[in-house]
């Protein structure tokens, strides 16, 4: 008897929180996700006078009201419109609503690698996919010095999951000033330890992997979250004060969102420190803010377009020589990643003689991690003036000019790899 109402009285607290979750959504003026109806009979129509929807995700992921978490105001959702999208009345388009951290299959030679093909959520995508690799390689309790790629091609199911849960609360917790994280998946779920960041979201992981669920969307409004307003208001210093560029087709990460995810600050630019003075010498109204601490990993950029034009940025040693070698390379505006499989490469001057980089481009088209050995200590590497003549990409390929702003001078071989990029 007592086991039969014990039954029926949770029978009732199941009930309860299904209704209350559904008077929670039907009570707010704006949703920040609109969870579809699998049934027709279940459909609603729209509160009167509300903002579109940001995007919405299938009902089989939609997060229980049981579990907590607080729910999302529609004055946050127009802070979220402003700080990304530049305002109310811009959206996501179907490139960024399709876009989620889908692996390659496991156990195969790019089990560690993410899909990323196209669209603005690229960039995204291929910072998380720096961390996931500094995760297996280094940061595993069965992870050393003497790691090689075989390591990488040895990653089960579970094991990209946790990979995957870490990378995207590694970026969060940085945001949150390594105090703080907050992981928004239709109400705000705040912690205040990282290992609850980290299996919160392994809980969940659904939620940011498969078909349907805005999984980049969804991690994007979390690192926001984390970061708060305020805070990334203060980051800003250009006169634009959102993170989302309109471009043809897409909107692209700005490069204070990038500094966002690799080091915690939204800062806009990739010189060390601050500047106080401008190009004429004269003090600036307000400095200029740049990186101000190392990040885990690091950040390379070159683009020939940006190069003929006398434009290309210089990158500061933060972002360069990052604690791990692992870094996100912006090669012609298209985010990619190389690394190390030997963490002294970065503390001891003699690993840099001779050494092994791996690149993965994240599209879809590759098959196999890309080898480089780059020479430091050999011959110039400028090729005589007749070499390749009249296709600046098959003499300069791209990805080489962009392992040499890190290591000038240095002499590459692609290892029968034909070269790209």
């Amino acid at each position: 008897m007592c086991v039969q109402m014990e039954a029926e009285i949770q029978q009732i607290l199941v009930q309860v929180s299904e209704l209350q979750r559904r008077r929670l959504q039907s009570q707010s003026v704006v949703r920040l996700l609109d969870v579809e109806k699998e049934e027709e009979q279940e459909e609603a129509p729209p509160p009167p006078r509300t903002l579109q929807a940001l995007c919405s995700i299938p009902r089989r992921l939609a997060i229980s009201a049981g579990l907590g978490g607080t729910p999302v105001t529609p004055q946050l959702i127009e802070s979220l419109r402003r700080i990304l999208l530049g305002g109310n009345f811009r959206v996501f388009d179907y490139e960024w609503r399709k876009a989620v951290f889908h692996f390659r299959e496991p156990n195969s030679e790019l089990a560690y690698a993410l899909k990323a093909d196209g669209g603005g959520a690229r960039a995204i995508q291929m910072v998380v996919q720096a961390r996931i690799i500094k995760h297996l390689l280094f940061a595993r309790q069965s992870a050393s010095d003497g790691q090689t790629l075989h390591s990488l091609t040895e990653v089960g199911r579970r094991e990209q999951d946790r990979a995957l849960a870490a990378a995207l609360s590694d970026s969060l917790w940085l945001a949150g000033q390594e105090a703080s994280a907050t992981v928004t998946l239709l109400q705000l779920f705040t912690f205040s330890e990282k290992d609850a960041v980290t299996n919160f979201i392994l809980d969940h992981i659904q939620c940011f992997q498969e078909e349907g669920s805005h999984g980049v969307i969804l991690f994007l409004y979390s690192l926001v979250c984390s970061r708060t307003i305020d805070r990334l208001r203060q980051d800003l210093d250009s006169p634009t004060s959102y993170l989302l560029q309109l471009s043809p087709g897409s909107s692209v990460c700005r490069q204070a969102l990038l500094n966002l995810l690799l080091t915690g600050r939204a800062s806009p630019h990739l010189f060390n420190g601050m500047r106080h003075l401008g190009q004429d010498g004269l003090p600036l109204q307000r400095p200029l803010q740049g990186v101000l601490s190392r990040s885990d990993v690091g950040y390379l950029r070159w683009s020939r377009e940006e190069m003929e034009r006398g434009a290309l940025p210089q990158v500061g040693s933060m972002l360069k020589t990052p604690r791990f070698p692992v870094w996100v390379c912006s090669i012609n505006s298209s985010c990619s990643v190389l690394f190390s499989a030997t963490r002294s490469l970065l503390s001891d001057w003699r690993a840099e003689h001779l050494f092994q980089l791996y690149y993965y481009s994240g599209q879809s088209s590759q098959t196999a991690t890309a080898r480089l050995t780059v020479d430091t200590h050999s011959h110039h590497w400028e090729a005589s003036p007749g070499d390749a003549e009249g296709d600046p990409e098959k003499r300069f390929p791209s990805l080489e000019m962009t392992i040499r702003t890190k290591w000038d001078g240095a002499v590459i071989a692609w290892n029968g790899t034909s070269p790209f990029y």
